[in-house]
């Protein structure tokens, strides 16, 4: 019996690559400031609006709790909700518990709001789906912290 072997070495050598571009996780955890918001019909941006001071929107990250705050001074109305949230596989699920009057009627019919979510590191946007898969409105934040 003749065994012949080409290499001597007993190492396996493999070839790995790695994005150097994307080495850091990306998580929601932080806080958050509404830039811009967008509307769709037929899948296409019709209209969009940049946040302005009066009209601030501000989204805190734990965890697994979420908190958002709205300032709407063009009336005395108050928006907040607070509760657990999960993002996986792209898609963000806000389970609000408690929320302000006037998010207490859209809470007391749903309280789960699943948005697809595509993150990177400082900026995020959420979109709000129908039941085919299509997008209805659009929330753009930057990371402020």
């Amino acid at each position: 019996m003749i065994v012949i072997s080409c290499n001597n070495s007993k190492e396996r050598k493999e070839k790995t690559f790695v994005d150097d571009t994307n080495k850091e996780e990306l998580t929601l955890i932080g806080t958050w400031e509404r830039t811009s918001y967008y509307n769709y019909i037929d899948n296409v941006i019709v209209d969009s609006f940049v946040t302005t001071p009066s009209n601030r929107h501000v989204k805190m990250f734990s965890p697994k709790k979420v908190m958002w705050c709205r300032n709407v001074s063009a009336d005395s109305t108050e928006w907040f909700g607070y509760g657990s949230y999960t993002l996986k596989d792209s898609l963000l699920t806000e389970v609000l518990e408690f929320g302000s009057k006037a998010m207490k009627f859209y809470i007391s019919k749903e309280p789960t709001f699943v948005f697809k979510c595509n993150i990177k590191k400082d900026r995020y946007t959420q979109i709000q789906i129908d039941e085919e898969g299509h997008p209805i409105f659009a929330e753009n934040y930057d990371r402020i912290e």
